[in-house]
């Protein structure tokens, strides 16, 4: 009985220490598991040890403050969807975006009709930019051309309704300026500079082929709308293009007229067309297919380039009464095309 008892005593131990080293393994286990289910949860609240951490600025836009050409302070959505830029869609279009609603007048009857292949879905708005119109299109962010659209409130009024950025302080700011501040406004500084850059090389190449073909013959551009003709100014709109970036030489009447306005196009009296002695002259006519009286009168017909057949006609549609990369860019195609036959 003593031998057996002692035998139990000693299987009893035995199964025991079997007991408590089962038990010390599962607890290992349990320290093991928890730290591996700890490892995912440092993985979501920074990086593992051994791992970087993900830069997320590369990939999400986030908002930016930006001073405009008044001094406004402007937050600029991270990336705005619904934008009106009234008469700065050239620019928009050339860094392929796309606006919430388009320039016109006359009631939505006169766009920018050479920017319409890229807007014809476009809604319009008038070119005044009445509060309620701008409104209805629900922006969240609105850009102005120049301080003279914000003068008096205005500016206040259109903040209200959404983030308002000026583009430029004068009345006719340079468009190489204005078309890098909207890049600027888009984070699309280097499209810009592209675009830019592009026009640059094509104005240069195109300058030197039309040189070595007029040299320095002059020329002029005029607008004929409802029987009154209208000049344009040397340094602006298609003017610009012609004497600032192709160096076609301007009629004394050019210089004279433009040194005293501030206007794109001035109207011109018919003494002063008669003293203009310019040897081609691109006519924007808007009174095509009206039999307009103006190009039937002596004054008209005594100017040197409608002697000797140097006139080069287009119509209102084409881009010659606006201004901006797309506009001189197709100016300068059809310079290139008149004038190098």
């Amino acid at each position: 009985m003593k031998n057996n008892s002692k035998f139990y005593i000693m299987m009893l131990m035995m199964a025991v220490l079997l007991l408590l080293a089962a038990c010390g393994g599962n607890a290992g286990d349990e320290n093991n598991q928890q730290q591996d289910n700890e490892t995912p949860a440092a993985d979501e609240n920074g990086a593992a040890e051994n791992e970087e951490p993900e830069d997320e600025s590369t990939t999400e836009a986030t908002e930016r403050t930006l001073t405009d050409a008044m001094g406004n302070e402007v937050t600029i959505p991270a990336e705005p969807k619904r934008v009106v830029a009234s008469y700065l869609e050239d620019y928009l279009v050339a860094l392929g975006i796309t606006p919430v609603a388009q320039w016109s007048v006359r009631e939505g009857e006169d766009v920018q009709d050479y920017l319409q292949e890229s807007l014809a879905d476009v809604p319009t708005i008038p070119s005044d930019l009445p509060f309620e119109a701008v409104a209805s299109f629900e922006p969240d962010l609105i850009i102005m051309d120049s301080a003279s659209m914000v003068e008096g409130n205005k500016y206040d009024q259109y903040s209200r309704i959404a983030p308002t950025y000026v583009i430029g302080s004068a009345q006719n700011n340079d468009w190489r300026d204005e078309l890098l501040e909207v890049g600027k406004v888009f984070g699309k500084e280097e499209e810009a500079e592209q675009v830019l850059a592009d026009y640059e090389q094509k104005a240069t190449e195109a300058k030197a082929q039309i040189q070595e073909q007029i040299g320095s013959e002059s020329a002029a551009a005029l607008w004929l709308f409802s029987n009154t003709f209208y000049i344009v100014s040397e340094t602006l709109s298609s003017g610009d293009v012609m004497y600032g970036d192709l160096g076609l030489t301007a009629p004394n009447v050019v210089q004279e007229i433009s040194a005293n306005t501030e206007t794109n196009w001035s109207e011109i009296s018919l003494e002063k067309l008669a003293e203009l002695d310019a040897d081609h002259i691109f006519l924007i006519n808007s009174d095509k297919g009206t039999g307009s009286e103006m190009l039937q009168q002596d004054i008209w017909q005594n100017i040197p380039a409608v002697q000797n057949g140097n006139i080069y006609e287009y119509e209102s549609t084409a881009s010659w009464l606006y201004t901006g990369p797309i506009a001189n860019t197709q100016m300068i195609d059809n310079i290139l095309k008149d004038l190098t036959k």
